[in-house]
């Protein structure tokens, strides 16, 4: 496990559901937009439990980022070490970091374990763990997800901040009209889903002059 990682301020991910084609190829194409409008780490989300499409694209992606951009697979440990990513992305409710961590140690590179937190006792609890960055939402309401947790603000955020030193990244409905907000309330980096996807190298300029 690395230990104290430098997180860009912004931290793209692509969600799956966003592309319904089916087809990698539009994947592919956000992803290099991404990266030539000057996104440093990506992350990769696939929630529809389809392993040979997940592990297909994650490989694909990886193809795209190498040397590039630094690759997050979410939820999955086993298709992180099949595509030969960076690291993964924990929910709650997914494998323990602790077995994440195990897992890693033979991989013969160090790679990232990021987790999912929504409360201050997840957050104290996460300080714990073998983790190389905590993510804390949903700061703002959000779509993004079909059963959200509740929002808890940028009051929230700064709760966290004051809870855990580690490298904080804000997640949930954020754009480029409040994430200057965000990033001043303590968080290192935020998390952007849907105000990269209608123009998507345009907006990762602009969060990246507006985060400074």
């Amino acid at each position: 496990m690395s230990s104290g990682i430098q997180l860009p301020r912004l931290y793209p991910i692509i969600d799956a559901i966003q592309f319904s084609t089916g087809s990698v190829e539009p994947v592919l194409r956000f992803a290099e937009e991404l990266i030539q409008a000057g996104a440093k780490l990506i992350q990769y989300r696939d929630k529809s439990q389809n392993a040979r499409r997940m592990l297909s694209c994650a490989r694909e992606l990886r193809r795209v980022t190498r040397d590039r951009a630094r690759l997050i697979i979410n939820d999955r440990t086993d298709i992180c070490l099949a595509a030969e990513a960076d690291g993964v992305h924990l929910g709650q409710e997914d494998l323990s970091p602790q077995a994440a961590y195990r897992i890693f140690s033979g991989a013969g590179k160090p790679l990232w374990i990021g987790l999912s937190t929504h409360n201050p006792e997840q957050l104290r609890e996460a300080g714990t763990f073998p983790v190389d960055y905590m993510a804390v939402g949903p700061v703002f309401a959000t779509r993004a997800k079909a059963n959200p947790d509740p929002v808890i603000g940028l009051e929230g955020v700064r709760q966290a901040r004051r809870l855990t030193s580690k490298p904080l990244v804000a997640i949930g409905g954020i754009t480029r009209e409040n994430c200057r907000d965000v990033i001043e309330s303590g968080a290192d980096s935020v998390a952007v889903i849907t105000d990269l996807l209608s123009s998507p190298a345009k907006a990762v300029e602009d969060f990246i002059r507006i985060l400074g």
